[in-house]
């Protein structure tokens, strides 16, 4: 069955049939045409009837649907100004310790006997360099700062390397390095080399999430986090002998932020966080902010994390 286009009026009436009360239907086409129908709709599930009736909740409004989207479009950004300021941290202290040891001209710093000799990874290793060199070639000419130090000094050193790297190719990089660097880096999180690797693809992952305005707020990623103080801390629920939350969840990903940002910049995180919730839940009528924090994978008493050491 393929889906054909629907005008304006006839995506109105499509909720409308589905149960969605529309109080204002110009203000409803105005958003539908700004929003996109596909986009909007991707946020019906937690105001569904059930899995089977998959009508909306009875009294359940635009304005409300249109609430949780909005929610999400913030909160997105929240993450995402985070994941950034994360991002940048991972790439200054690689990029430094590296330069430190190895030299900061791309022929030294690149050079395949600084990295892993794991022979299952050599592969990995070359392409990695290559993919590094690509970046060196195609941001040479094209990138400011690059095209300065091209200019004027012949090469470009790792630390202004790294600016035109995707956050994906750093975590790749990590991860082929040798085992005494990876630790170096691993130990100013206070985070094991593996529990980093990890960290760094989740976090990648939902920079690309946020980058692209795809739903953030119940996103389950393919990695999982390792049990940590946390968990046990916020006396996070157990089932079937693991956590049920702060694992594959948003949570988890706020629990990797509480490792690798400054104590005040998670502080500003959390408290950005309760915010948005908080006007989230002046705008919900016919469900409680309790589904939407399950949907999150946030516990109860979130933000006791802020606290925490």
């Amino acid at each position: 069955m393929k889906k054909e286009f629907k005008t304006l009026n006839e995506q109105v009436e499509i909720l409308r049939n589905k149960g969605l009360i529309i109080n204002d239907e110009e203000y409803a086409k105005t958003v539908l045409f700004r929003e996109n129908y596909f986009f909007l709709n991707g946020y019906r599930y937690l105001f569904m009837r059930s899995s089977v009736d998959k009508r909306y909740i009875e009294g359940c409004t635009f304005e409300e649907l249109y609430s949780l989207f909005l929610f999400d479009r913030e909160f997105r950004n929240i993450i995402f100004k985070n994941i950034l300021i994360i991002e940048n941290n991972v790439k200054s202290v690689i990029s430094y310790q590296l330069s430190l040891k190895y030299g900061y001209r791309e022929k030294d710093y690149l050079t395949p006997k600084n990295f892993t000799t794991n022979k299952e990874k050599i592969k990995q290793v070359n392409d990695i360099l290559k993919k590094m060199k690509r970046q060196i070639n195609i941001n040479a000419t094209q990138h400011s700062a690059t095209m300065h130090y091209v200019n004027n000094y012949g090469y470009i050193p790792l630390w202004v390397l790294v600016k035109v790297l995707s956050f994906g190719i750093v975590g790749e990089l990590y991860s082929i390095l040798k085992k005494e660097d990876q630790m170096g880096i691993a130990e100013l999180y206070n985070v094991d080399v593996d529990v980093l690797i990890n960290y760094l693809t989740i976090l990648s992952n939902y920079r690309n999430l946020c980058a692209h305005e795809d739903i953030v707020y119940e996103n389950k990623t393919q990695r999982k986090i390792a049990d940590n103080k946390y968990h046990k801390l916020l006396n996070i629920p157990i089932m079937d002998d693991e956590y049920i939350y702060g694992k594959d969840d948003l949570f988890a990903l706020i629990i990797i932020m509480k490792q690798m940002l400054s104590k005040e910049e998670f502080a500003n995180l959390i408290e950005e966080i309760r915010h948005v919730l908080a006007n989230l839940e002046l705008n919900l009528h016919t469900i409680k902010i309790d589904k939407v924090l399950d949907r999150m994978g946030f516990p109860k008493n979130y933000y006791e994390i802020k606290n925490l050491d």
